[in-house]
């Protein structure tokens, strides 16, 4: 029979001990600790008490149950004597029927690793998914993690391994996270349509209306309709919008919550980013129409068609149009292969003459919230599945040039150079520093190019990015005041002189207090901490901010939070805690909006 978490609770701390036996590998220290803060309210909860012992534990603590796990495919699976667990986890993913050549290529990665860190390596080998990783993705990010710093690679095996207690407890449980699982496939299938040039390689990039990201607007639209959304369209930009009725659509002050995300990606993406917060949402619509179930207020969920800005000069197409922000000057843009915006959405079969007509009557809606992954290493390192968004940074950005004078390397004395290099690389250290002093700002110099430049030239010319971004617009302008303010310094004391033009402004969008509230509130009863942070990237809730209410919920993502690339990734479980929240926000609101 499962264990239950009421048998968890009441039973002896022995017996509780024992009942959570194999969890952590010849590590039953960390179990014992955990116990001490029962009752546990959910699995999620307990997770997060055994992730904590491990996280405040000793160095050395650590260090040892990282060592008391086996190698893969070491001498412990060939002896067949590993434990059931670590049995079964190496079978699921064919690591006992490995090839001679790729048993000969894990022991070289092995003792390869053993060398560089001083403990084996730790791969939750069944995966995001829990239903195994090929050995050719196992192989793989062994020998990219050879090249870890040895201070990232010991969190990044102790991430792992709570990644493996949390399958094993939900085993043990028989916790199967359905709806995260089916969140997880709607987006794995998704990721099959990719733009040429891409595709071949096996890379993920879908931009404004090529023939993958049309491809991913049906696809989007038929899973809506399966779900049960009462009406379904692409719109004249190519959103795709799922609306489901309200408990009484025809009655007066009826009005829609809001929420969606973007489908399109970068070039050579991640499969999470923006489609997470497609998909959450439209499984609990799916859930609620197969209960038969309406609430008081309907759900809007919009797949907006664009948010990155890949394929033309122009971003948050999508949610823009919602907001009356669609430049009709954009139509003339041309793409790299000369394709403007105008043709593209003509042969996509879209009516350019009904964009205006999609612009938002806010008094319609009690608001937009945002389910994202976290594009960040924030969450990971807390151990920490959901975080609530306390705002979305405002940002300036800038494109400069500092200008001195190019001389010879080996003539000009270090006193009489006007090295415009020198003093771009004085003002990233000055940026580095300047925004570490607020906390939540962060400062960039993300381009900087010496044109011409040559070894034994002192450079005269350096070009160069400024991107400065803080939760609160008062923040960041302190922020940018200091910086430009630094820069004038840094020309003047160096005798050189520069050009500064502002690219980019945009405002920062705190979270609506009533719907953050209704996040924390969510988050809390799954019995996980609430960890309030905001979010460095830009978001298309930022856009709808503008009209409406908004607030967001970020999730956490493996590899240390990487996104913007291939190896961007969440897991199942927390795919099912991101429906969980929405499930209880739709609960809390349907409360509030009931007659």
């Amino acid at each position: 029979m499962p264990l239950t978490l009421e048998q968890l609770n009441a039973v002896s701390p022995a017996e509780a001990l024992a009942l959570l036996d194999g969890l952590y590998e010849h590590s039953p220290w960390i179990a014992e600790q955990a116990l001490a803060q029962r009752p546990f309210r959910t699995l999620a909860h307990l997770k997060h008490a055994l992730a904590q012992v491990v996280r405040t534990a000793e160095l050395d603590a650590q260090l040892g149950l990282i060592r008391a796990h086996p190698e893969l495919a070491g001498k412990a699976m060939v002896a067949k004597n590993l434990t059931a667990e670590s049995t079964n986890e190496q079978s699921t993913a064919g690591l006992t029927q490995c090839t001679p050549e790729e048993f000969e290529r894990i022991q070289q990665l092995n003792a390869a690793y053993n060398e560089r860190f001083g403990f084996p390596f730790i791969l939750a080998v069944r995966g995001p998914r829990g239903t195994g990783l090929p050995k050719r993705e196992i192989i793989d990010t062994f020998a990219r993690r050879l090249d870890n710093h040895p201070e990232f690679e010991l969190a990044e095996a102790l991430r792992n391994i709570h990644r493996i207690a949390e399958i094993r407890l939900n085993d043990k449980f028989a916790a199967e996270p359905v709806l995260g699982n089916d969140v997880w496939d709607w987006q794995e299938k998704l990721a099959e349509h990719s733009d040429p040039g891409f595709a071949e390689k096996g890379q993920l990039t879908v931009t404004y209306l090529t023939d993958a990201h049309r491809a991913c607007a049906q696809r989007i639209s038929h899973w809506m309709r399966d779900c049960g959304f009462d009406d379904v369209e692409i719109d004249a930009v190519g959103n795709v919008v799922g609306r489901y009725h309200p408990a009484e659509p025809a009655a007066p002050g009826k009005r829609y919550l809001m929420t969606g995300s973007h489908y399109d990606t970068v070039r050579n993406g991640g499969k999470y980013d923006g489609r997470l917060g497609i998909f959450v949402p439209m499984a609990c619509v799916r859930e609620l129409h197969r209960a038969g179930k309406r609430l008081p207020f309907g759900i809007e969920v919009v797949g907006f068609a664009e948010e990155e800005g890949q394929r033309y000069k122009a971003t948050f197409l999508g949610s823009g149009a919602l907001i009356g922000d669609f430049n009709p000057a954009w139509l003339d843009q041309k793409d790299v292969e000369g394709v403007t915006m105008r043709a593209a959405m003509q042969h996509a079969g879209l009516c350019i003459d009904d964009i205006p007509k999609l612009q938002r009557d806010p008094a319609q809606y009690l608001g937009f919230i945002e389910v994202h992954i976290e594009q960040g290493p924030v969450l990971n390192e807390l151990d920490l599945p959901l975080g609530v968004v306390t705002s979305i940074n405002g940002g300036v950005r800038f494109v400069a040039e500092m200008i001195g004078t190019a001389s010879h390397a080996g003539t000009t004395p270090m006193d009489r150079r006007r090295d415009a290099a020198v003093a771009v690389a004085e003002l990233a250290l000055y940026v580095a520093q300047r925004a570490a002093q607020d906390g939540d700002s962060v400062g960039t110099i993300g381009q900087l190019n010496v044109p011409g430049g040559s070894i034994n030239v002192v450079p005269g010319r350096c070009q160069f990015s400024l991107d400065l971004r803080a939760p609160t617009d008062a923040q960041r302008d302190a922020l940018v005041r200091d910086v430009l303010d630094e820069l004038a310094r840094i020309a003047q004391r160096r005798g050189l002189r520069y050009t500064l033009e502002e690219s980019m402004r945009a405002a920062a969008a705190p979270s609506a207090p009533a719907l953050q509230h209704h996040w924390e509130r969510a988050v809390d009863t799954l019995g996980v901490p609430v960890f309030r942070m905001p979010s460095g990237a830009g978001h298309d809730a930022m856009k709808l901010h503008e009209i409406m209410p908004q607030a967001m919920l970020f999730v956490r993502g493996q590899n240390s939070g990487i996104s913007h690339n291939p190896l961007e990734s969440t897991t199942n479980n927390d795919m099912q805690l991101a429906v969980d929240a929405f499930t209880q926000v739709l609960r809390q609101l349907a409360e509030e909006t009931q007659p």
